[in-house]
């Protein structure tokens, strides 16, 4: 067996890792693949490297089930962290803020959770680096503003019901990788972001940079939790939170790309 050997920072790898189990947890309920561990220790990862396949229209849509169940696995609440995760989740556009697994829910509300954790936090910290400037900031700030006021609420998709979804956290496309399986050409999950939140917020960020056969991921999403009526308009809102941690981490024109997406909300 092949090993994919990963070293990095230890407490960002404990994260991957809690994710990772969290994840792979969903499975037997007919969830997506996730990369398996083999091994850890401090600032290494060991997982099964997983060969290239070109991913087909079959393969996609039986991905795109497999993500609608492990969304409908469910967490405790929106915001919290996989099981086993304490304290502060280091990621490169600074901390990001979740609570503890079973920890009593922040916010009872996804958009209340999506305001005040995934784009106040971080317009900030966009203008601070220059990403943003003040007029960007207050576009960004209305949207949050609009959530909080129920603005967007919506359902999440069928299966997930009424409860928070349980996310990948960071699902572009580079993080699902197409493999062969056991039937052909598989996607499998690698390094997530996990939290609790809502399952349309990963959906988006497939579509943001593009994933291989997205309309087959979605038609076999669909097939088993159909979305909730409205959810092409709300793409952009949900890839908000994306886009403005690229702002942070990157500068340049994801500045401006996210005050043009989150006018169209403001």
């Amino acid at each position: 067996m092949r090993i994919f050997h990963k070293t990095d920072d230890p407490e960002t790898l404990r994260f991957e890792a809690a994710g990772l189990r969290w994840l792979a947890d969903a499975t037997d309920q007919g969830g997506a693949p996730v990369v398996e561990i083999l091994g850890e220790g401090e600032g290494w990862l060991d997982l099964v490297h997983l060969p290239a396949a070109e991913a087909t229209a079959e393969g996609a849509a039986a991905f795109g089930r497999g993500l609608a169940r492990t969304h409908a696995a469910g967490a405790p609440s929106f915001g919290c962290a996989p099981p086993g995760w304490r304290g502060p989740v280091p990621r490169s556009s600074g901390p990001m803020p979740l609570h503890d697994h079973d920890a009593a829910p922040v916010h009872t509300r996804w958009a209340d959770f999506y305001a005040e954790e995934q784009i106040r936090p971080y317009v900030r910290r966009a203008v601070a680096r220059g990403a943003l400037d003040e007029d960007g900031a207050r576009v960004l700030d209305r949207v949050a503003d609009r959530l909080a006021a129920g603005d967007f609420d919506h359902d999440q998709p069928a299966l997930v019901g009424p409860r928070a979804a349980r996310l990948h956290g960071d699902l572009w496309g580079g993080n699902v990788v197409w493999t062969r399986g056991a039937d052909g050409p598989c996607g499998v999950l690698i390094d997530p972001a996990a939290h609790g939140g809502h399952a349309e917020t990963d959906l988006a960020a497939l579509d943001l940079f593009g994933v291989d056969r997205l309309p087959d991921i979605l038609a076999g999403y669909q097939e088993v939790s159909p979305l909730a009526q409205g959810w092409r308009e709300r793409v952009g809102l949900h890839q908000l939170t994306m886009l403005i941690m690229h702002a942070v981490i990157f500068g340049g024109s994801y500045g401006p790309q996210t005050v043009r997406v989150a006018r169209r909300y403001a």
